[in-house]
């Protein structure tokens, strides 16, 4: 006799939608998840992503966290750009950005290089104005085969600075 778990797909009877967060279902006896408000997904479980089927779009599970895997560089860019937007209503502002080795060639055609610039005395490469650095290779700290970035951040500009006031 199978184990009822034998017939859902590898994330369990169901599973969060990595757009909306809401819960969606598996459809048993398949590799498909359905999302009421954005459609189906099929997990895939030689590399336990996610495909969203409508789009393309590729996701892994990180620690109860979904993590869309890019394919183009204004992708990730994007993504980065929204976590920096984040960041700086929680009041915080970041001093580097980290980014997965797997995307190194991706993106970096778009870091700027200028060595010879005021604003980049150490030549690192930057993105937004951020020192860039990538990960350590992914056998060494393996949540780098799913995340694609981190942040290093310090605390901001609190909003009762008189630095931060435009008017008195």
């Amino acid at each position: 006799m199978t184990h009822v778990s034998m017939h859902y797909p590898i994330f369990g009877p169901e599973t969060l939608c990595p757009h909306c967060r809401q819960m969606m279902t598996a459809l048993t006896l398949t590799d498909t998840y359905l999302c009421q408000r954005h459609g189906a997904f099929e997990a895939d479980p030689k590399t336990e992503d996610l495909v969203h089927l409508q789009s393309g779009r590729h996701w892994r599970l990180w620690d109860g966290q979904w993590y869309r895997q890019h394919t183009h560089p204004d992708g990730i860019r994007f993504e980065i750009h929204e976590a920096l937007d984040r960041l700086y209503t929680e009041g915080y502002r970041a001093t580097k950005v980290i980014i997965a080795q797997r995307y190194r060639i991706l993106i970096n055609t778009y870091l700027e290089h200028s060595p010879w610039s005021e604003k980049n005395p150490s030549g690192r490469p930057r993105l937004y104005g951020l020192p860039v650095e990538f990960s350590p290779d992914s056998e060494d700290d393996p949540r780098w085969q799913v995340i694609n970035f981190d942040l290093d951040k310090e605390p901001g500009i609190p909003s009762n600075s008189p630095h931060f006031r435009l008017f008195d």
